[in-house]
């Protein structure tokens, strides 16, 4: 499975942004996904995950509330919607994918991992 991240950007404190991750190679269906961060000098840290039939999903504390995970098996896409972004949020997202449907907040479980796309919020 080949994932690819893309959108990523420039945007100010308060702004949105929807992240998608495409995979390739085999149907998401088979798999939860998870996005992860890591800011500069920081270790990467669990944002978000999705079941693969996207009937539970799981936040990070510090996202609740502003971003909203999902996924279009169809499309073989999964999304993370951002909004009420703030400067802290400003790091590399990695998209992952994961066969177990258990420890959606850990990224030593994910199978595959994308190669991330950048987000930065200004003040």
């Amino acid at each position: 499975v080949q994932l690819q991240a893309s959108g990523g950007g420039l945007v100010q404190t308060g702004g949105s942004l929807r992240l998608s991750c495409a995979a390739s190679g085999r149907t998401l269906g088979s798999f939860a996904m998870g996005w992860f961060r890591q800011a500069p000098g920081r270790e990467r840290v669990f944002v978000a995950a999705v079941t693969w039939s996207g009937g539970a999903t799981k936040y990070a504390e510090s996202v609740k509330g502003r971003f909203t995970m999902s996924r279009d098996n169809a499309k073989n896409t999964a999304y993370l919607q951002m909004n009420s972004l703030q400067p802290e949020d400003t790091a590399v997202y990695y998209c992952a994918a994961m066969y177990r449907t258990y420890g959606l907040d850990r990224g030593a479980l994910y199978d595959y991992w994308g190669q991330g796309t950048q987000v930065t919020v200004s003040s």
